[in-house]
């Protein structure tokens, strides 16, 4: 899918891949010599069992550690217990920030098409255990696997290849400031990266931050999320049969005990974290004490603006990808508002619950299955309690989709009906608040420049959609909305090379891009030389 640097591989001795860097010898465990660091490469597609396997376990310095405690993960689709998470603290979080930083110093002065080897061997390893991620995601997380977990597990070896065949541009500039001087910038990586992912799509969000921070030369740290450790544990496991040990460890747990010892910890040199708007500015101001740069990828309640003149059928093709309904709309750039002219206004809505009706709610590892479940507990009662306010409101029509599953083994399962609520304004509750759900807003509207005041009137500016056949208007919209990203008469999701960034409090700097690798993990230096 993408192109990558063509490397010859390293010479092989008996025990270790050797790559002089520096004067230095980097020893590199090959993949069939792995048996005595307890690593799994053979292919586990149930599930339960690689659950089970991963259970207590944190993946620190090239090997698994056992946790002094753990705590549950259950199955969202059946309410059952699929395993336990280790529950790190600030000694876990002390072992893998030190492997890293030991791991870092080599890796760094390792030539970057040797790196580029590597990573591209690691994209390798996880397309071929691409399937085992997807069931173990849509087992902890709820998410469908047909179509969620699988799409998702692919973006995340697909991240992989794509930042490997960017070593190359990881280079500075001469500049033109004197004639007797020779100046010029070079990039350094930043050093150790703490990256804390969410659960919503942990698996993708991980990749788009570590596999750029290899390539450039860092050190990872990741702190997975509680209700999703499990996969992201797996990826960590699986890239050290290709890496040096300490260069990626993973610490799971909760945010006080585990995630803020990683943010405050003097030795991490970058945080890059998705998640919510609150967390995001505490981790924000805990790293502005230590003065080291932050991504931040936090809320968002994104506008899609459908004009009159748009094709409305591919319009609500693109509200459903873009709602994220598949992944009950548990995504921070899901187009929960979507303004519709007047007049195509009632044959969008019509058509739009016709489709989401259509799909199928049900097993999240069930093939058939379209819509899987909410991740967790206190999720679906915080989005139940805003379809209930909603419901409350003047003029407000609440339309249910979809069906629930019927099978008595889900009674206890995270299902929740999508709503499509209509008859509202921009003002109201649902409207304006990130909810976090299968929760969309369908916004009339008549007014050109009223539409665009209104689809920039929130808090948040992550992503927007305009859906029209009107270059004119594309134009002005793809100008004034006020987004990290701005698509016509498209709906991508996060993938390689498709920038995204959030204005407003939709969070800072930008991930999934060149520009995001160079400006999120390297840190710049300028050489000026006297020719005189």
């Amino acid at each position: 899918m993408f192109n990558i640097l063509k490397i010859a591989s390293a010479k092989s001795s008996s025990n270790c891949v050797r790559f002089s860097s520096s004067g230095s010898s980097l020893r590199i465990n090959p993949i069939s010599n792995l048996k005595r660091f307890n690593y799994s490469t053979s292919v586990n597609t149930d599930p339960f069992s690689l659950a089970k396997q991963l259970s207590g376990k944190h993946f620190i310095n090239g090997e698994f550690k056992n946790a002094k405690s753990t705590f549950s993960v259950v199955n969202p689709a059946t309410g059952e217990e699929v395993g336990k998470a280790a529950k790190g603290d600030s000694e876990d979080v002390n072992a893998a920030v030190s492997a890293a930083v030991t791991a870092q110093k080599t890796w760094a002065n390792m030539h970057v098409k040797q790196r580029a080897e590597l990573v591209s061997k690691c994209a390798q390893v996880l397309k071929e255990h691409s399937e085992e991620l997807a069931r173990l995601t849509s087992l902890e997380t709820g998410k469908a696997l047909r179509t969620e977990s699988r799409v998702e597990a692919g973006v995340c070896s697909d991240s992989f290849t794509f930042f490997a065949g960017l070593g190359a541009e990881i280079k500075g500039e001469t500049v033109p400031f004197n004639p007797s001087t020779l100046t010029y910038s070079h990039r350094y990586p930043v050093g150790v990266v703490g990256a804390i992912v969410p659960w919503n799509a942990p698996l993708m969000l991980f990749s788009l931050k570590c596999a750029p921070a290899l390539i450039c030369g860092n050190a990872v740290v990741l702190k997975s999320a509680e209700e999703a450790p499990f996969g992201v544990l797996r990826v960590v496991e699986l890239l050290n049969t290709v890496l040096p040990k300490g260069l990626v460890n993973c610490v799971s747990g909760f945010g006080p005990e585990c995630g803020a010892p990683l943010v405050s910890h003097p030795q991490v040199d970058k945080i890059t974290f998705t998640g919510s708007v609150e967390t995001g500015k505490i981790v924000y101001k805990t790293a502005a004490d230590k003065l080291i740069p932050v991504t931040l990828e936090l809320g968002g309640k994104s506008p899609m603006i459908v004009m009159s003149d748009a094709n409305v059928d591919k319009a609500v093709d693109g509200a459903i990808v873009g709602m994220r309904f598949t992944r009950q709309g548990q995504s921070c750039s899901a187009s929960s508002r979507i303004f519709v002219h007047e007049k195509v206004h009632d044959d969008f809505v019509q058509k739009l619950k016709a489709k989401v009706d259509a799909m199928k709610m049900g097993d999240p590892l069930d093939d058939k299955t379209d819509i899987g479940t909410i991740i967790s507990q206190a999720q679906f009662d915080k989005v139940n309690n805003y379809i209930s306010l909603g419901r409350k409101l003047k003029g407000a029509n609440a339309l249910e989709c979809s069906q629930m599953p019927t099978d008595p083994k889900f009674k206890k399962g995270l299902f929740a009906k999508p709503v499509i609520f209509t008859g509202i304004d921009n003002s109201s509750v649902v409207a304006r608040e990130e909810i976090f759900g299968p929760v969309c807003c369908i916004i009339k509207w008549n007014d050109w420049e009223k539409v665009l005041k209104d689809a920039n009137d929130t808090e948040y500016g992550l992503a927007a959609t305009i859906w029209t056949n009107d270059l004119k208007a594309a134009m002005t919209a793809a100008n004034q909305l006020e987004a990290g990203i701005v698509q016509v008469n498209q709906n991508f999701v996060l993938q390689p090379n498709l920038q995204i960034g959030g204005w407003k409090n939709s969070g800072l700097g930008t991930e999934g891009s060149l520009g995001s690798m160079l400006e999120g993990f390297t840190k710049l230096k300028t050489v000026s030389i006297n020719l005189n």
